[in-house]
């Protein structure tokens, strides 16, 4: 077993108390809760850590590592401010696994070329991820809401949806962290322009990131306003949540996806 395989298996296997910690029969957000949490960022974000410090490897695993962390911390820091957000864990920390899991057999990092770290560059990435991560965390927040609004209107709750936040917290969590991300995704796209014309001398370069990123602020915004202005809930609302959230995918990882595996 290769080195980087035997940190990345550490780093899956801190993931695990966060999957099971709200199984545990009267889970609450207590000590334990926090532990599991605070554990399961720590191991993937030293994983990432060690692979970006003074450099960015574009690989898809470096990519996958990096957004684990970075949604994980920005998750704990969520559940410590906002009512009744750690009850997403019982989504979100699967989800996390499987990604970690995928990364853990992603082609190695060290194949990848780094790419030399300037200050636009910096932003971009930084921007890129806190937006990503964002969009996760609300994308599961709008899963979470409509699994909840499904099962209230067959009248068949289930042991996980007891477990979730209420439809109308959800929805809180969903459109405050889409606000924040669009306002980041803006960020991101301004930064990735400014990096774009430094180096070729034009704004943007339609490629499927840009233009996937673009449908994503886009369908984000319509969203935003859609709530704002008509009170847009429930089940559409949750499916354009996860269709922004799609875009992204597509465009943060799907790209990587292709580059650095399926063109390998």
């Amino acid at each position: 077993m290769s080195q980087n395989i035997f940190y990345a298996l550490i780093a899956v296997v801190c993931l695990l108390p966060a999957v099971f910690v709200q199984r545990r029969e009267g889970a609450k957000l207590d000590p334990t809760h926090w532990a599991a949490l605070l554990l399961a960022t720590l191991g993937p974000g030293i994983w990432a850590l060690a692979h970006v410090t003074g450099t960015w490897q574009a690989g898809l695993a470096t990519a996958l590592w990096v957004s684990i962390a970075v949604t994980l911390g920005l998750f704990t820091m969520l559940a410590w401010s906002v009512n009744h957000a750690w009850r997403l864990t019982q989504l979100l920390a699967p989800y996390m696994l499987v990604l970690a899991v995928l990364a853990a057999l992603a082609p190695n990092t060290e194949l990848v070329p780094d790419t030399p770290v300037d200050a636009w560059v910096a932003l971009h990435i930084l921007v890129s991820v806190v937006t990503y991560s964002l969009v996760t965390i609300a994308a599961v927040a709008a899963l979470a809401a409509f699994l909840q609004d499904r099962a209230l209107k067959a009248k068949r709750p289930t042991k996980l949806t007891h477990t979730l936040p209420s439809v109308a917290d959800c929805e809180h969590i969903a459109a405050m962290l889409l606000g924040w991300g669009e306002g980041i995704l803006g960020l991101g796209l301004i930064t990735g322009m400014a990096a774009q014309y430094r180096e070729t001398g034009q704004l943007l370069a339609f490629d499927h990131k840009t233009i996937l990123s673009v449908l994503a602020f886009v369908v984000i915004g319509a969203l935003l306003f859609a709530q704002h202005k008509t009170g847009l809930r429930g089940r559409k609302a949750a499916r354009l949540g996860l269709l922004a959230y799609l875009l992204l995918t597509l465009g943060y990882l799907g790209v990587k996806v292709v580059t650095g595996v399926i063109l390998a």
